[in-house]
């Protein structure tokens, strides 16, 4: 318990540490980059399993009812974001190979550590959670309609549907049975109790697990095009900075409590791009710098929400939690 309580305090403090190792490893050993990108998908499915275990199964039933949260959620992602990429797109080169890169992680909501992200800034995980197979899915049909909207149809038909599946299927589908076998386990063995104790303490080290792994993999990509890709850095900058503002506002509208617009904003912000990135790769040899594009917004992304974690709770959206778990709660929060 000392050591989970100390984790927890110092979250940020082991994150850092976490994205500055894995930024002298990947400079230093670029090799190792293909061995640590087929991590990523097994890290983040632990990670998920460990978060879904911090959400009673009751509490996520009742948030599949929150017919407000998934509007606002499905609105934010859907309709506005498209309208803040195009503006925001309007600023880069209008090269294909940058364009559709931005477009592709851009335009689709996270499915994955977005939840982990709401849970550190005190938000409404549950919401998160419960909202992310209709994401999954609406994203997976309105990702080509806005390619074809704004690049049109030699684009849109390059993007195949089987990373989206694959990935809710691992990311999504499989922790989350694990997490509800868990539950039922916990309610009929002391094993079961035990277990769900002791992996208690793993979302902390889990989370900078995941960012090691994102950032060693994924840094050689950006590396060797960073003179061509560095124009939509201010981009991405400019997202993290405009999209949290506007889930702010939505959810002041909207009169959600704090823990469901922290959920609000943090949704309209956090973007698939570790689900994209297979996606970038499968196009076209025309498109060979797109997947450099994706990792970056990755890497830009990662630190901004560390950032955003303190910043969410304690300058957008101030005030308590409304609900409580043990990997969120810290001593002085």
């Amino acid at each position: 318990m000392n050591a989970k309580r100390w984790l927890q305090r110092h979250q940020v403090a082991v994150y850092a540490g976490a994205v500055l190792l894995s930024v002298t490893l990947g400079v230093l050993r670029p090799n190792s980059a293909s061995a640590f990108e087929r991590l990523i998908d097994p890290v983040l499915a632990v990670l998920l399993y460990v978060t879904f275990l911090e959400i009673p199964f009751v509490r996520l039933r009742r948030a599949f009812r929150n017919g407000r949260f998934f509007a606002a959620a499905l609105g934010m992602n859907f309709l506005v974001v498209p309208v803040v990429v195009w503006g925001l797109t309007r600023f880069l080169p209008q090269r294909p190979v940058v364009l559709v890169g931005a477009f592709m992680v851009l335009l689709t909501p996270c499915i994955d550590y977005v939840i982990t992200f709401t849970e550190l800034a005190g938000g409404d995980s549950e919401q998160i959670t419960a909202t992310t197979p209709a994401l999954m899915l609406v994203q997976l049909l309105l990702l080509p309609v806005y390619l074809w909207l704004f690049m049109g149809a030699g684009v849109a038909e390059a993007i195949e549907p089987e990373p989206f599946l694959e990935a809710f299927l691992i990311l999504i589908a499989l922790p989350l049975t694990l997490a509800w076998l868990t539950e039922a386990w916990v309610e009929r063995s002391p094993k079961g109790a035990a277990w769900q104790e002791t992996m208690g303490w793993l979302p902390v080290p889990m989370m900078a697990a995941t960012l090691f792994v994102v950032i060693v993999s994924q840094l050689p990509r950006v590396r060797g095009s960073i003179d061509q890709i560095a124009v939509v850095v201010p981009v991405y900058v400019a997202f993290l900075v405009v999209m949290p503002v506007l889930g702010r506002l939505a959810a002041g509208a909207l009169r959600m409590d704090t823990g469901e617009s922290r959920a609000l904003v943090f949704t309209s912000v956090t973007r698939n791009s570790l689900v994209v990135l297979p996606l970038a790769l499968a196009l076209p040899a025309g498109y060979r710098l797109a997947p450099a594009v994706v990792v970056t917004q990755t890497l830009v992304e990662l630190t901004g929400m560390v950032a955003l974690t303190r910043i969410v709770p304690t300058w957008l959206v101030p005030g308590g939690s409304t609900h409580h778990s043990p990997f969120t709660r810290t001593d002085g929060d």
